[in-house]
């Protein structure tokens, strides 16, 4: 589990994450440095997932058509792209940023306030940035791989870079904030339901840091 409730948030801030990825037990120790610790809080967020995560988004998911699940998604996919475009900005993609604008103007007007994605048919492509990648564009360090109840992986330069990304979220700004949080984050819970695998944490762990890696180069 790698996100959870906005007010959760508030109540467990704390450091977090680890800088590169390697299959060495050497190199791992020194990004993980607190593996026991890391593994105590795997283990909790892994059952709060089983126990209620889980079955939330699995109803969720049954009693939701399809379209409405799409349209969700799309929804807040098109308020993440006022963030994917600042800092593209900020990290002197300025190209990039003007194609987030265009993707949110589109999707804002002829997308119904962009429950539908119009901008992905004209082929306008849809990027993923946020302030945790600006920083580690401008030689931020991440320091170590922590893992914190209720929240997941995360860096303590990811952790800085996510407050300065709800301060772009327009949401955020609502008066019912928090059933916004909730219903996005169901939503995105419900699309990546997965079986349990074993050693989960060590894949989460490898898998998170390659993922935010490939992310700050811009690969897909």
């Amino acid at each position: 589990m790698q996100k959870l409730f906005k007010l959760a948030l508030a109540a467990s801030f704390t450091v977090t994450l680890g800088a590169c990825s390697t299959n060495k037990p050497a190199m791992v120790s020194k990004v993980d440095k607190r593996e026991k610790t890391n593994r105590k809080a795997f283990r909790f967020n892994q059952k709060l997932d089983k126990n209620i995560i889980k079955p939330v988004a699995t109803s969720y998911q049954k009693v939701t058509p399809d379209i409405v699940e799409t349209g969700i998604s799309n929804f807040f996919a098109n308020l993440g792209d006022i963030n994917n475009a600042f800092n593209n900005v900020l990290q002197g993609k300025i190209v990039d940023a003007g194609s987030d604008m265009t993707r949110f103007a589109f999707n804002s007007t002829f997308g119904l306030g962009g429950i539908l994605d119009v901008a992905s048919t004209l082929q306008l492509e849809k990027h993923d940035e946020d302030f945790g990648q600006t920083l580690a564009h401008w030689g931020v360090k991440s320091g170590s791989y922590s893992v914190t109840p209720f929240l997941g992986a995360s860096t303590l330069r990811g952790s800085t870079g996510f407050w300065l990304d709800m301060a772009l979220d327009p949401s955020s700004y609502a008066n019912n904030s928090f059933a916004y949080s909730s219903v996005n984050f169901i939503n995105n819970e419900a699309s990546e339901l997965a079986d349990n695998k074993p050693d989960e944490y060590a894949l989460a762990r490898d898998a998170w840091i390659k993922k935010r890696d490939a992310q700050i180069l811009d690969k897909k």
